[in-house]
């Protein structure tokens, strides 16, 4: 269960619920409960080969549709701010001259590269799962920023929070665990904030790359050292040397590591 959490990122209490209910609705207990983890049972030994054929089937078709097309399709997922960031810079990825197609899968949520839902991730951890393959592009700062104007609720220092599956990220939970008391608006995605922040709602934290570069905000304080993460490039280990991907990977990588600075957070303070 313990690695189960780690590959799906939910939680055990998650997992359990949602074994339980699949084993009401098949009508066999699929697992053995022991003090050292789960056991699969025999019923639970055949559900998963006939998952595994069906997994390989869909991944077959995928391979059959995809080959189909006149260009490969290569997914790029990767969270709201750095999604928007690798879409301003698209003609430093991607030409038509390429042969390829890119799809960006934008989501604050865990994509699985090693069962194909991406091809290509931009994540803020290292990959530990044996079958991914990562190289870092740099750092990542976050710190708080303000609108231009001293008006609302950044004249009485109050903040705009994160409310939904935003609310989960790190900075968000920074935010409520030190500021909590001082959130009087909230927006349901990272953009929303944004837009609050620049009309003069109140204070909230962006990553540097993103305050920086937006002419209606104003960073008030220094990157907070907590929050900096990593950022990695990282790609199933079978597929990093296939040319489509691995050329998309190398000019995501280059074009990371080429805004460093603005990443890590070293423009001056406006």
């Amino acid at each position: 269960m313990s690695a189960a959490t780690g590959t799906t990122r939910r939680s055990a209490a998650t997992l359990g619920r949602r074994v339980t209910a699949l084993e009401k609705q098949i009508g066999e207990p699929l697992f053995v409960r022991q003090q050292t983890g789960y056991r699969l049972t025999p019923v639970g030994e055949e559900l998963l080969r006939r998952a595994e054929d069906v997994e390989a089937a869909m991944q077959s078709l995928t391979r059959w549709r995809e080959g189909n097309l006149p260009d490969r399709i290569i997914r790029v997922s990767a969270g709201p701010w750095t999604s928007a960031f690798v879409a301003a810079h698209i003609g430093e990825i991607w030409t038509v001259d390429d042969g390829i197609r890119v799809e960006l899968v934008t989501t604050t949520d865990w994509v699985d590269i090693g069962r194909r839902a991406a091809d290509i991730g931009i994540r803020s951890e290292r990959p530990t799962e044996q079958w991914l393959a990562g190289r870092q592009s740099g750092k990542v700062a976050h710190a708080i920023y303000s609108g231009r104007h001293l008006i609302n609720g950044i004249a009485a220092g109050l903040f705009v929070g994160v409310t939904g599956e935003g609310a989960n990220i790190a900075s968000a939970r920074w935010l409520q665990a030190h500021h909590g008391d001082r959130i009087a608006v909230r927006g349901n995605n990272t953009h929303s904030v944004r837009e609050l922040v620049a009309a003069g709602a109140g204070l909230s934290i962006f990553p540097c790359f993103v305050g920086d570069s937006d002419p209606r905000l104003v960073r008030v304080a220094q990157p907070i050292p907590e929050l900096e993460t990593d950022q990695w490039i990282v790609t199933h280990h079978e597929e990093r040397h296939s040319p489509p991907v691995r050329k998309v990977a190398d000019r995501i990588t280059a074009l990371m590591r080429s805004h460093q600075p603005l990443f890590r957070g070293e423009t001056p303070i406006q």
